[in-house]
């Protein structure tokens, strides 16, 4: 009886030590995270946010009509839910970032990165994607499929071009 319940005691120490050191490994990312810029439902209609580093922005649902993104560092940003109507991406780099249930309508993707992005429900209804690089990117078929009848040139960065990031037919 002693030496089960000796067995217990050493078992639920052994717990807690390990739930002490996955609290303590785990406690310097959390802080790294504390200083990501958080835009959250926030209102940012024509806002100006060209030529900015907003590597691992959040953007979920905020609302983005006409703002300018160009040339910005969205890498492995969240933008979920957002609204980019007629927005500037010239040239912006969202590379791994979540893109996904965003309304891309109007908006100008020239020469902007893409890949290994998630855009999974995303609009790019009459988008502009010259020089686009979709390379890995999740995207709906149909989006694909609308997208692949206006898809042209090279990205200056990556050297890929639009039509073979989305796997258009020639």
């Amino acid at each position: 009886m002693w030496k089960n319940l000796l067995w217990r005691l050493l078992g639920i120490g052994l717990v807690l030590v390990l739930a002490v050191l996955w609290v303590l490994l785990d406690a310097h990312p959390a802080m790294a995270q504390e200083n990501t810029v958080n835009y959250t439902y926030a209102e940012l209609a024509d806002q100006d946010f060209s030529n900015k580093n907003l590597y691992g922005a959040v953007f979920a649902a905020a609302n983005m009509r006409g703002a300018s993104l160009e040339n910005s560092d969205l890498s492995y940003s969240i933008l979920t839910e957002a609204v980019l109507l007629n927005a500037n991406l010239k040239g912006a780099n969202l590379t791994g970032s979540l893109v996904d249930r965003v309304t891309l309508d109007f908006a100008d993707l020239t020469n902007a990165i893409f890949t290994d992005a998630i855009a999974s429900r995303t609009r790019f209804y009459d988008t502009t994607i010259t020089g686009a690089d979709f390379s890995g990117a999740i995207l709906d078929q149909y989006q694909v499929y609308l997208m692949c009848e206006r898809a042209s040139g090279v990205n200056p960065v990556t050297g890929v071009s639009t039509r073979e990031s989305l796997g258009c037919k020639d």
